[in-house]
């Protein structure tokens, strides 16, 4: 199991589709692009900025129906990629026993960003589906120890990698 960063949510051109973006913290770096449906979007995004409606949504409600019965969700996992459709469980404990429940990666990642959930893929689902975003550092053979590296902004690692998708079809993930 990886743990995962949520980069973000954003909308594929020209299939209008949202996607959101999970980068690997540690080793090879790579993207995790799922591709999801809107009202999950926009649950999601609701979530990264903190955005409260005067009642609650549904992953806001789930959320409080947990806590109201003392549950806690520990973490969630992308587990698997079937049909190029992914699945993901929501690890939670209750009186000290832990459970898992089926969800779609979408809603695991709703919940996950509004109480900071450490969110992972299995090794398996990286291997399948996760891309290598290639930087602009350039030639590391005749780099001194001790010189500048060059920092790559979210927004340039976030263009190339849809450059990458922009090339991308169905027939890829066969």
């Amino acid at each position: 199991m990886i743990e995962m960063e949520l980069l973000g949510v954003q909308v594929e051109i020209p299939s209008n589709s949202p996607m959101l973006l999970l980068k690997e913290l540690s080793g090879a770096g790579r993207v995790l692009p799922i591709v999801i449906d809107g009202p999950e979007a926009q649950a999601i995004y609701r979530g990264i900025e903190g955005i409260r409606m005067a009642r609650p949504l549904t992953h806001d409600l789930v959320l409080a129906l947990l806590e109201e019965i003392g549950a806690k969700i520990s973490k969630v996992v992308i587990t698997e990629l079937r049909e190029r459709t992914f699945f993901a469980e929501i690890q939670l404990d209750l009186n000290g026993k832990s459970h898992v429940v089926s969800a779609r990666p979408s809603d695991a990642i709703a919940l996950a960003v509004r109480r900071e959930i450490p969110i992972y893929a299995q090794q398996v689902v990286l291997a399948a589906a996760g891309q290598i975003i290639e930087t602009p550092l350039g030639d590391f053979d005749n780099v001194e120890a001790d010189a500048p590296v060059e920092e790559i902004a979210p927004d340039e690692l976030l263009d190339e990698f849809k450059e990458f998708l922009d090339g991308l079809n169905p027939d890829d993930f066969s």
